[in-house]
């Protein structure tokens, strides 16, 4: 099947054709751990989750590299205003990080490169740009890339170099040749953490970083480049011009870029005090929901923040789940024997509609779609073993294997619980409702589990399962 993804160098939508036959590089820009994980950050890593499953179900080796840029400015206040090491703030913060995506069931990536390891690396890089005439060193520790030297510089995007003075987070300083410069190297100003370098103490600067480890683990070029869109510039676009430069090859054949999450249709960020750490968010919402919130959007479109719309994502998480606790049930009803999850109409469906530049919203109402039709088939008892096996299997391969969304299992009630369901079923033939009655409200208040009387027979049901809302 072909992969289609919209291309953020040539802003059109691109048929995926890989470097490598049957293998897929992929790199996504982490997170600088000076604090808790955001919506922000899920909505990236579930996003790139996606493709990845995506293009593991269609058969790639995906080689998924992920940094973290364990040194930076806010790491070294953050760890000096708390009265820590900043290795110790960034290991708390990557643990944290790891723990809140593992809720998410985001796959984690085959390496885990930090700045801090490759720095010998980015020495190098750097003296190499020197060499070549793209960077230069005016005398104070600092080195400098010369935009100026770089002729395609703002091919990604696609701004004119006059028109980026007024762009974001371009930094000023009377050494630099040109305001657009931006620091390979930043020179000593008494930082806790520091390292020697043939223009004097220092540490590196941002954006050189992806390009070091980018190709130290997926070669240059490599297939795919993935981050937020506020990466775009001047991030990604800095990192094209200094691994051009450098290399005299192509970056990354491929730039996908997801949206933004908003509040009030304003861009979700720590700078704006505006940010819901998933800490925060999983006290309300199990994380299953917001998988799904994140994922019912399409992935470059901004995606509106707001209770009422996990609320709704619940609602429509906790429907996919009804259907998969309907055919669990018949599979013990019918004894269907097990499952062996595999690939069906429905799931072929979803690949096929992902397979369309991650189009997750369109594969969940495939997902809704077989939803209703497990529904109709249960209330017109058309199911037999068999085709309650292949709805089940069908159903439970896309949502783990493609959607990420792992079903709960339904759980066994307990001896006890199945002895008093059927007494109350007894109860009912002999036509003593009072003592079926009783027992039904016996079911709720110890075991809190109600009957639902079925086209197949009565079934228990966890009364509190399912909702994904917190309390």
């Amino acid at each position: 099947m072909d992969i289609y993804l919209t291309n953020t160098l040539s802003r059109s939508l691109e048929r995926f054709e890989p470097l490598h036959t049957g293998k897929a590089g992929l790199y996504v820009c982490g997170i600088t751990p000076y604090d808790s994980p955001h919506l922000g950050h899920a909505r990236a890593y579930v996003t790139f989750d996606l493709l990845r499953r995506l293009l593991e179900a269609v058969g790639y080796d995906v080689r998924h590299v992920q940094n973290f840029t364990d040194m930076d400015d806010k790491i070294l206040a953050r760890a000096k205003e708390r009265g820590v090491s900043p290795f110790y703030l960034t290991g708390l913060y990557m643990d944290e990080y790891f723990e809140a995506m593992d809720r998410l069931d985001v796959k984690r990536a085959k390496s885990y490169p930090r700045v801090t390891q490759h720095v010998d690396a980015i020495i190098k890089m750097i003296a190499r740009l020197i060499e070549r005439g793209y960077a230069y060193a005016p005398g104070n520790g600092d080195v400098y890339f010369s935009v100026s030297k770089f002729s395609s510089y703002g091919k990604l995007s696609k701004r004119k170099t006059e028109d980026l003075l007024a762009g974001a987070r371009v930094e000023i300083s009377s050494v630099k040749r040109d305001p657009l410069d931006f620091a390979l190297w930043k020179g000593s100003k008494g930082d806790a953490v520091e390292w020697d370098s043939p223009w004097g103490r220092g540490r590196p600067g941002w954006h050189i970083e992806c390009s070091v480890m980018s190709s130290a683990y997926l070669g240059q070029p490599f297939d795919i480049h993935g981050g937020g869109q506020d990466l775009i510039f001047p991030h990604h676009e800095n990192e094209i011009a200094q691994s051009e430069a450098a290399h005299d090859a192509a970056f990354a054949r491929y730039f996908v870029h997801n949206g933004f999450v908003t509040v009030n249709k304003e861009k979700m960020s720590k700078s704006l005090g505006n940010f819901f750490t998933l800490k925060e968010i999983y006290e309300k919402f199990s994380p299953r929901v917001v998988r799904y919130y994140l994922i019912s959007e399409y992935y470059r479109s901004p995606i509106d923040f707001s209770d009422q719309s996990l609320k709704e994502a619940s609602s429509a998480l906790g429907r996919i789940q009804e259907a998969v606790d309907l055919l669990e049930f018949l599979m013990e009803r019918l004894n269907a024997g097990p499952v062996e999850p595999s690939s069906g109409d429905v799931s072929r469906k979803a690949m096929a509609l992902m397979a369309q530049d991650i189009h997750s919203p369109s594969a969940l109402a495939a997902v809704q779609d077989w939803a209703s039709a497990v529904f109709d088939h249960f209330k017109k008892k058309k199911f037999d073993a068999r085709s309650a096996k292949i709805f089940l299997a069908d159903g439970q391969w896309t949502l783990l294997n493609l959607l990420g969304l792992p079903p709960e299992g339904a759980g066994s009630a307990p001896p006890e619980a199945k002895n008093l369901l059927a007494e109350r079923e007894e109860c009912r033939k002999n036509k003593n409702f009072s003592r079926a009655d009783a027992l039904r409200e016996r079911l709720l208040k110890e075991f809190f589990l109600i009957i639902e009387d079925t086209p197949y027979g009565a079934r228990l049901k966890d009364s509190i399962r399912g909702s994904g809302v917190r309390g």
